[in-house]
């Protein structure tokens, strides 16, 4: 299996559904919600933070099992793996519904594979072994969560407020992208590690040729 990598955008207006409540619904819920996706939940008992999320009306929550029909109109389905007979009847339905679905553990029931993600504010970094060996997945995220701090977090938030007036400074793509790997090449992520954010402010606005403001 080679897998085709995509990150999905808009899942607040798309209808995603989450078939199970044990810790593994648990962790694919709580990263929906960070993207603040529209998620239901159907299971007859939830984990004490799914319970809480339910409670709280992050989700919906349909308190029972699995029924055919309940997949109408989802984008999205992720299934806690069951008996072959549940996965293969979900599996059926995402797939008359034209969903993306993905049964855990389960590949022949599924048209796409979740990485496993580290994400640093705007930085989204997912890891995938095609189903190889999971486990390396989710050690190659570890070693990837200390490798990656929050100073990148930092400056790719002050990139995305930055782009429209470096794009307006800048009309040339080529100018641009040369000032761009300036810029990523610079020790700007050092200053911002070092918590010397005025000095990394002030490298931005002398590399991209823009006023940098607090």
């Amino acid at each position: 299996m080679k897998p085709y990598p995509l990150f999905l955008i808009g899942l607040q207006n798309r209808l995603c559904v989450m078939i199970g409540g044990g810790h593994e619904a648990e962790h694919k819920v709580a990263g929906l919600l960070e993207v603040a996706a529209a998620v239901t939940v159907i299971a007859p008992e939830l984990t004490p933070t799914l319970q809480q999320w339910a409670d709280d009306g992050r989700f919906v929550w349909l308190d029972r099992e699995y029924e055919t029909g309940d997949l109408k109109g989802a984008f999205l389905v992720i299934a806690e793996r069951a008996d072959a007979r549940r996965n293969a009847a979900i599996y059926e339905e995402a797939e008359t519904e034209r969903a993306l679905v993905n049964v855990m553990d389960d590949v022949a029931h599924c048209n796409v594979v979740a990485g496993s993600v580290v994400r640093q504010g705007p930085l989204v970094i997912s890891i995938s072994t095609s189903g190889a060996a999971p486990a390396l997945a989710v050690r190659l995220r570890e070693e990837f969560e200390g490798r990656f701090d929050p100073a990148y977090g930092t400056f790719l938030e002050w990139m995305a407020a930055l782009r429209p007036s470096i794009a307006a400074t800048h009309p040339q793509f080529g100018e641009r992208k040369r000032r761009w790997y300036e810029l990523v090449d610079s020790e700007v992520l050092a200053l911002i590690r070092d918590g010397r954010e005025a000095e990394a402010r002030q490298l931005i606005a002398d590399v991209m040729g823009i006023e940098m403001r607090e």
